[in-house]
């Protein structure tokens, strides 16, 4: 049975720019360094991501952050030691989409959990299972729908750009979009998307 998600027009929503975030790591190398760095005192990275679902043309479009110009992510990231998924995934929202004007910050609306991703080692490879034969896992990933309202503003990172990419687009693309992303239209299949 399917569920129901319910998506807005795309021009139901405004889109700004605030202050840039500068990356944290200069090279992939610093940043599988820095990653080792914490699993040695944390243990398995715990991140979060999310998939906002918006309509264009009759058709729904996942927003996706683009950095430069190859690299695409949903938005989210590393929880801190602790931390609950959900509100970290609301910290982690807040901080990459909402406008620094309080008046303007979002309640994020957090859904479903539609998928759970295991990085075996320190590469850049992730799996939708545990393998077999790890026992403990370098990160952990979970992606969750996002119920978005009616109408909000967006602002992202000035560094960064916010894209509607239509499902079409990212099924079977993992060349362009990296596994995880090209798999969304599969994840997203139990969902019926109602449009408002």
């Amino acid at each position: 049975m399917a569920l129901h998600h319910t998506v807005y027009a795309a021009s139901n929503f405004k889109f700004g720019q605030k202050g840039s975030k500068e990356p944290k790591d200069a090279s992939v190398t610093e940043r599988w360094t820095r990653i080792k760095n914490r699993y040695e005192v944390e243990g398995p990275r715990r991140t979060v991501e999310a998939v906002l679902i918006v309509h264009q043309h009759n058709h729904p479009h996942i927003l996706l952050l683009q950095t430069g110009a190859n690299y695409f992510q949903l938005p989210g990231g590393r929880l801190r030691p602790g931390e609950e998924e959900v509100e970290g995934l609301k910290r982690k929202l807040t901080n990459k989409l909402s406008p620094e004007n309080d008046s303007l910050k979002m309640d994020w609306e957090i859904g479903d959990c539609v998928g759970c991703f295991y990085r075996p080692n320190f590469e850049q490879v992730m799996y939708p299972y545990l393998p077999a034969h790890i026992t403990k896992p370098k990160e952990i990933k979970k992606v969750y729908m996002i119920r978005l309202p009616e109408s909000c503003y967006f602002a992202v990172p000035s560094n960064l750009k916010l894209l509607a990419v239509p499902l079409f687009e990212l099924y079977d693309n993992a060349s362009r979009y990296g596994p995880l992303i090209a798999g969304l239209p599969m994840m997203l299949s139990r969902f019926q998307f109602v449009k408002a």
